[in-house]
C-alpha cells in the first residue's frame, strides 16, 4: 500500500514524519511525504494554499492508497470546503482531522480514526495502538472486548460510526459537513477543555436533536479535562452522562481512543456494532479497507 503523509493542520517536528515513514516502511508499505508536510507558516504546517494543495494532490494521485495526516492541532476549518476527497483512498488521523472525517462522511467514504506520525514514530512496536494499527492496515477486522466502565449503559446497537473530536464536531454544526442521522452511533473525545465548555457543546447536541436521534453513544477519552464541581455541581463524567440520560440507547464510556497513547483505531463513516453487557463491552467493525482502495 502506498501511504502519503500530509500535514493539513498544525506544524509538526519533522523527526516524527521521518520516524513514521521508517516504521510504516518496515511494515512493507511504500511511504511518500507531501511537499509541504514539514513546512511552517506561523503555527500551521504551511499556508492555506500549500496545505490544500498537498491534500488535493494526494487525493488525486492514482498511486496513493492512504493519506496519513501527520498531526491535528488547528487549520482544516480554513480549507475543508475546498478539499476534494477520493472514494478509493483511506484518510487517517484524529483531533482536527475530524473535519476530514466529516467531509468523508458527507461523501459516504469510510475513514480511519487513528494515531498519527508522533505515536507511530515513538510508541514501542509491541504497544497496543501500534499492533492494532498494523492489523487494520493489513485488512483485519476490528474486535475490541473492553472492561465495563462507570456511566456505561447496557444495550446493543448497530449503526454508522460518526463524530470524533467533540470541539471540532461541534464547530461544524449547521454546516454542510455535519453528517449525522438516525442510523448513527456517535463517538466523542476531547482534550484540554473546561467542564462547562464540554457541557455547552453537549447541550448544543441535545437541543439540536443529535443526542435524541442517534442509536448509541461511545465516549472516548477526555484528556486534561478537569472536574469543576464548584462551578458545575457535578463531575465531568456526570456532565457527559446527563446529556444522554433521557434516552434508552446503549452508552459505552472510557473507550480507548482520543488524545492518549492508548488510541485504538476505529473506522468512521462505517457500520459498527456495540454491545454493553453487565460485565464487559464489545465493539466490532468489518474492515472496509480492501473494497475502499480497490476501484470497482
Amino acid at each position: 500500500m502506498h501511504i502519503r503523509i500530509v500535514s493539513p493542520s498544525s506544524v509538526i517536528d519533522p523527526k516524527y514524519i521521518d520516524g513514521a515513514q521508517q516504521v510504516l516502511q518496515s511494515w512493507g508499505h511504500e511511504v511518500s511525504i507531501a511537499p509541504h508536510a514539514k513546512g511552517r507558516y506561523g503555527g500551521a504546517a504551511g499556508t492555506t494554499e500549500e496545505r490544500l494543495q498537498d491534500l488535493n494532490d494526494a487525493f488525486a494521485d492514482p498511486s496513493v492508497d492512504m493519506i496519513l495526516c501527520s498531526r491535528g492541532g488547528y487549520g482544516l476549518a480554513q480549507i475543508i470546503d475546498q478539499v476534494r476527497v477520493n472514494p478509493h483512498k483511506l484518510l487517517a488521523g484524529f483531533s482536527d482531522i475530524t473535519c476530514l472525517h466529516c467531509l468523508c462522511g458527507k461523501e459516504g467514504i469510510p475513514s480511519l480514526h487513528s494515531i498519527m506520525a508522533k505515536h507511530i514514530a515513538t510508541l514501542p512496536a509491541d504497544s497496543e495502538p501500534i499492533k492494532a494499527l498494523r492489523a487494520v492496515l493489513s485488512g483485519e477486522d476490528i474486535r475490541y472486548t473492553l472492561p465495563l466502565s462507570p456511566y456505561s449503559r447496557e444495550g446493543e446497537a448497530a449503526g454508522i460510526l460518526r463524530g470524533g473530536n467533540l470541539s471540532v464536531f461541534y464547530g461544524l454544526q449547521r454546516t454542510p459537513f455535519q453528517v449525522i442521522d438516525k442510523d448513527s452511533i456517535l463517538f466523542i473525545e476531547d482534550i484540554d477543555e473546561p467542564q462547562y465548555h464540554i457541557d455547552r457543546m453537549l447541550q448544543n447536541l441535545r437541543l439540536s436533536g443529535v443526542m435524541k436521534n442517534i442509536k448509541g453513544l461511545i465516549v472516548g477519552q477526555f484528556s486534561d479535562c478537569a472536574d469543576d464541581v464548584e462551578r458545575m455541581s457535578c463531575t465531568l463524567r456526570e456532565t457527559i452522562s446527563r446529556a444522554s440520560a433521557d434516552y434508552a440507547y446503549p452508552v459505552l464510556t472510557d473507550f480507548p481512543a482520543g488524545h492518549v497513547e492508548l488510541n485504538l483505531p476505529v473506522f468512521m463513516n462505517t457500520p459498527c456494532h456495540i454491545k454493553v453487557e453487565a460485565d464487559k463491552a464489545l465493539f466490532t467493525q468489518t474492515n472496509p479497507l480492501n473494497s475502499l482502495i480497490t476501484p470497482p
